[in-house]
């Protein structure tokens, strides 16, 4: 990546599973550079799969940094982390509350060796409050914040999709590091950025609440679908096709002109946005045998002529191959990694045209130790004050 607007800053991580390397992660790919601190022969749990410790899910939140292995509770290895504490810019770690002040890595402890040290904590419920010790993992803070009720289909209840609890905390913890960074260049002074995956997840389900609090409603699984007009159909070669018709009457116009049912929007269900509302399983029960009868691509090509919002449902592999993925740079590889070629996705923003072109594959455990205990050496020539 040319552009990299975070070189310079330093980062130290001792994150695990996913929220605490996610937001390491996302700072990374702008540049910044992260030191992972793990702990010595196991590392971050994330890495442990079939015998080896560079697991697919480790990979997917830890690429574009070091990593070195320092265990706290040893004098000399935590004599070792204040040294790198006093020049860096940036801690993070995910800990249950407790563990960081057993572990002396605590944000008044490091703060006191580093005044400028923008600290991160992230926890499952927050720091205070009856649920503060209790263990959470994504599936419990997408229900507990009353988000993972909004998709899960009531008819045949099972949890689905990837951890977004867990990935939506490392971004948000990212954005306040980011906005302490900021600050700091006025006050010279760090901040402690907490934030909890029950928290982050409230938030992130903002448009539930907002419903709730403005309108007393309720939503459920089927409210935005509903709403928004979204459909997903079942086409003739088993292949899935999603639209998003909203409210323009020229999308329905024209889906009755693809779908070769001129007079459609006169049946009682399709003649205006609140009967389809209304009627959203009666406009399903018409679509959805006109769709079974050719390819997906043939509706894709047609209803695309006609200017019908829709796209195929694609799996990771479609999406890679899709031309626009290929024009737009999305997958990024490292030649030269540990286990060989490495591949992944690169980072969604540009900054004036340039985006990341390259990545560094996630390292090995320690992989950084000699490196990074060398750079430390030598003297440290004061406090770092933004």
């Amino acid at each position: 990546m040319t552009a990299r607007p975070l070189a310079g800053v330093t980062v130290l991580e001792m994150g695990t599973f996913i929220t605490g390397p996610a937001a390491g992660m996302l700072l990374a790919d702008m540049g910044a550079d992260v030191i992972k601190v793990e702990q010595p022969g196991t590392g971050d749990p994330f890495r442990s799969f079939k015998g080896e410790l560079y697991s697919p899910h480790f990979q997917t939140y830890n690429r574009n940094k070091r990593s070195i292995t320092i265990d706290p509770k040893n004098p000399e290895d935590l004599a070792v982390l204040d040294r790198l504490v006093a020049e860096a810019d940036v801690f993070i770690q995910n800990f249950r509350p407790g563990v960081a002040d057993r572990l002396k890595v605590d944000a008044a402890r490091l703060q006191a060796i580093n005044p400028a040290l923008v600290y991160a904590s992230i926890s499952g419920f927050g720091p205070e409050g009856p649920e503060r010790d209790r263990p959470a993992f994504d599936t419990v803070a997408q229900a507990a914040s009353g988000f993972l009720r909004l998709l899960v289909n009531p008819e045949h209840p099972r949890v689905v999709g990837p951890a977004i609890a867990d990935a939506m905390t490392g971004f948000y913890t990212a954005l306040g590091i980011l906005a302490a960074l900021n600050e700091r260049h006025t006050t010279g002074k760090g901040r402690v950025v907490e934030t909890s995956m029950f928290e982050a997840m409230c938030h992130f389900n903002l448009d539930d609440f907002t419903h709730l609090l403005s309108a007393d409603q309720v939503m459920g699984p089927y409210s935005r679908p509903h709403v928004s007009q979204s459909y997903v159909f079942q086409c003739a070669d088993g292949k899935w096709l999603a639209l998003h018709m909203s409210s323009p009457p020229k999308f329905w116009e024209n889906l009755a002109i693809a779908v070769g049912q001129p007079d459609m929007l006169g049946l009682p269900a399709f003649a205006s946005r609140e009967a389809r509302i209304a009627h959203y399983e009666d406009v399903v029960a018409f679509l959805a045998p006109i769709f079974a009868q050719q390819t997906r691509d043939h509706w894709t090509a047609e209803l695309t002529r006609l200017e019908v919002p829709n796209s195929p449902v694609y799996d990771s592999a479609e999406v890679l191959a899709t031309e626009q993925a290929k024009v737009l740079g999305i997958e990024v590889t490292d030649a030269h990694g540990p286990k060989g070629e490495f591949r992944t996705i690169r980072f969604p923003l540009s900054f004036d045209g340039e985006r990341m072109d390259s990545v560094t594959a996630p390292p090995l455990l320690g992989a950084d130790d000699a490196a990074v205990r060398r750079s430390i050496e030598r003297p440290v020539h004061g406090i770092r004050r933004g």
